[in-house]
């Protein structure tokens, strides 16, 4: 394949990944929602999962790792871009087998994606930091199932939405 055939598909990863590193942007400027620290929405995994559903596994990696690095480098800082990839690599197995299974919503592969992104992050800090904390593990599985269901149903609404703009147009 010519990189002239490649052109679209380039393109729209580029900007899922600038919409994934602007949505982590804005999500690093509000204040935790449930007041618990490290605890956020993930709106940022929403282009990911977008590209898992269109353009697959290799895509949604891309998008993931190119979003956490600019953000880790930009505003995150090393550490958490550390954790937030141990999360993201942990997420997308998950996801991806999940969704080759084919049994499974979107948002149900997104609820598994979001816990398991944070059972990734946290066994990155039991390495990093050589303890276990995993008291933590009852409110990450809760927090990451309830941010994985808000980012399934926003993705399942707009991949909805991008198909029937597409028929139309």
């Amino acid at each position: 394949m010519r990189l002239k055939d490649k052109t679209p598909t380039l393109a729209l990863l580029g900007i899922m990944v600038a919409a994934a590193f602007i949505l982590s942007y804005l999500e690093s400027l509000l204040p935790s929602i449930s007041g618990i620290p490290g605890v956020k929405a993930g709106l940022a995994n929403i282009p990911t999962l977008l590209v898992l559903y269109t353009q697959g596994p290799a895509g949604a990696a891309l998008v993931s790792i190119a979003r956490i690095i600019l953000a880790g480098l930009t505003f995150n800082g090393l550490s958490a871009m550390l954790f937030s990839l141990a999360g993201a690599v942990v997420s997308l197995i998950f996801m991806t087998v999940l969704k080759k299974i084919g049994t499974f919503s979107i948002t149900a592969v997104s609820v598994v994606g979001g816990v398991c992104h944070n059972i990734g992050q946290l066994a990155a800090s039991c390495v990093m930091i050589g303890m276990p904390i995993l008291y933590y593990l009852p409110v990450l599985i809760v927090s990451g199932a309830v941010a994985g269901a808000l980012v399934g149903v926003i993705t399942t609404l707009t991949l909805k939405h991008l198909r029937n703009s597409i028929k139309e147009g």
